[in-house]
Order: C-alpha cells, then structure tokens, then sequence
C-alpha cells in the first residue's frame, strides 16, 4: 500500500486528488490531508441546498462536488481528511467499519472512547468527529472520512445552516448532527500535525507491504488537469445538481418580493414573480430573461445589468433580487 502525506490545502486539488489515485494509481493507497475553508457536498445533492450561500461568499469558502455520495461536510486546517483505496472483490467493497478501524484504534490508543456509530460516523460520547462516504467502481473501493481535531466549530454551523423552505427537490439531504473536536478529548495535548504523525505511523506499521509515497511530477501534472477541467468548474459543483424547485420571499423598501424558480442542471427553466411591489414595465421581460441562464449570482447580474430595474420593481434593485433568488 502506497502511504500518501499529501501537502496542498487546495480543496479543489485534493478532490481532483482523490479521484487520481482512485483511478489512475494501481496500487492500494491511503492519503492524509486537508483542505482550506471548504464545503465538500456529495455526488447526489443540490449544492445550493446544502449550503448557507451568504455564509459562504462572506468568508470566501470554496465548494466542491465530490465522487462520493452521502452529506455535505465543511473543511477546514483544523480537520484531518483521510481516504483509502483498495481494489477487492464485489462481497468485500463497502465496509465502513474496514476501513474507520485504523482511526478507532489510534484513538484508543490515546486512551479516547471513540466508536463507530449508525451508517458511516465516528462518534466521542455520542457526539460525531467524523463523517465517511464510499464510491466503488467496478472492483475498486475510494473510502474518505474526515477527522474534526480544532476545527472551528462555529464555521461548521454557518456553511452549512440553510432554509429548507427554500427548496423543494429529491437530492439527498444532510443530516444534522452533534459534533466535537477530537483535540478536547486528548488526555496530553497534542497538535494536529504530531496526530496526523500517529495515524500515519499506525497504517503503516498495521498494513502488510505498505511505504511511503511522493507524488511525481506527472502525478501532480495530472491531477491539476483534473482540478481545471472538473472540480472548480460551475459545471460539476452546481450544474450537476438534481432538478429543483425553488421558492423565496423578502421585503424590502419596494414592498414584498417573491421568486419562484424551476432549475434543472443548474439552468433556470421558468421563473415566476410574486409581490405586492409596483412597477412600470412589465416584469415578464426579466422573467423571460432569465430563462436558460444558470442558477448563479455572476450570470444573473449580467442579466440584470441590461435592464433598468426600478422600472420593474420600483424602489428595488438588482441585490434586492439577487437576494430573493439564492
């Protein structure tokens, strides 16, 4: 087994990452890393419902879909990522507990009553540190969990509070748990680096034929093409979202405002405006308008930009829609 300390904090690259050993490394791998503030939603969500959008773009959190299905997690340095692959037979691919048990054991070792809990946590007291998603293709299994050791608890909360009223869709929802920093459960203080030390050690003392590994030049060449050309694109992130309904109601000085949007691969299909606000110009010119265009703040500002808005929506303006639609 390959034993990967992998260095950059670039979520984008470290998901695109993951998917390069997973696919084009033939030896089994294990990596440890971390990402910068992140929100890594799962294969199968609508990004925008999972997300708290004015959280995210005030303390600049970047978000990326990743291969995986299951809920979204916020990242940042003071969460440990760990990922596993292996090639096996179909019987044996997905197996939780497997792979989770390296971490109870270093954990327990440092005398913590971690365990493993429900479908995919690891839990201290019944309060989660880490979450684990699974893809598997063919004969090959990516396991990823996350480590909570200082993460600032407070961020975890914010990226991820959001208004369910707000959409209504068939896209796999996050489930809210208790949560707690591994670091307040340590008996001896230590950092995260000198606990990332300990896992790693362990793995490699406990996995037969297993040794250190540096990504080569073409490794890394590699998984930047896949960081470009897939995960900090618009199109994999939020344009691979499931099909949705959105609805949303604000008031400000024009009155009353209510958008209803019909989204489908990221592109809005129809929008209907409610409200008891005034106007001079018909509003179905930016209903149609709106038509075709991605669910995203950059493109319906261009939009925006070439009408008059306070015609439309009097004593509105183009953020007191903007406001209403996300």
């Amino acid at each position: 087994m390959l034993c990967i300390h992998h260095r950059s904090t670039d979520p984008y690259f470290n998901i695109a990452t993951d998917e390069y050993i997973f696919k084009h490394l033939n030896e089994d791998c294990f990596m440890l890393w971390q990402n910068d503030n992140a929100i890594i939603v799962g294969k199968h969500q609508n990004t925008l419902s999972e997300i708290n959008i004015d959280y995210v773009k005030e303390k600049n959190i970047k978000v990326v879909r990743r291969l995986s299905g299951g809920g979204a997690v916020y990242h940042d340095l003071g969460n440990l990522n760990f990922s596993f692959t292996k090639t096996g037979t179909t019987t044996e691919m997905v197996d939780f507990k497997k792979y989770t048990m390296p971490i109870l054991e270093v954990l327990q070792n440092l005398g913590i009553n971690a365990a493993f809990s429900g479908r995919n946590d690891l839990t201290i007291d019944g309060k989660k540190f880490s979450g684990n998603a699974e893809h598997v293709f063919k004969n090959k299994v990516l396991h990823h969990g996350t480590l909570l050791f200082t993460s600032e608890m407070k961020n975890v909360t914010g990226a991820l509070k959001i208004n369910p009223l707000k959409y209504s869709d068939k896209a796999v929802k996050s489930i809210p748990s208790r949560v707690t920093n591994i670091s307040e459960h340590l008996k001896h203080p230590l950092t995260i680096e000198e606990f990332t030390q300990k896992i790693m050690d362990h793995v490699i003392a406990s996995q037969p034929d297993s040794k250190l590994y540096e990504f080569t030049k073409a490794d890394l060449n590699a998984i930047q093409q896949i960081r470009d050309e897939k995960y900090a694109t618009w199109d994999w992130n939020y344009g691979k979202s499931p099909n949705y309904n959105f609805q949303k109601g604000v008031r400000n000085d024009g009155g009353t405002l209510e958008m209803n949007l019909d989204v489908a691969n990221g592109m809005i299909q129809h929008v209907k405006i409610y409200g008891d606000f005034f106007n001079e110009k018909d509003i179905s010119e930016i209903e149609q308008a709106l038509e075709n265009i991605r669910h995203e703040e950059a493109a319906i500002r261009q939009v925006f930009s070439a009408f008059e808005i306070g015609k439309y929506f009097h004593n509105m303006t183009a953020d007191n829609l903007i406001d209403a639609m996300f």
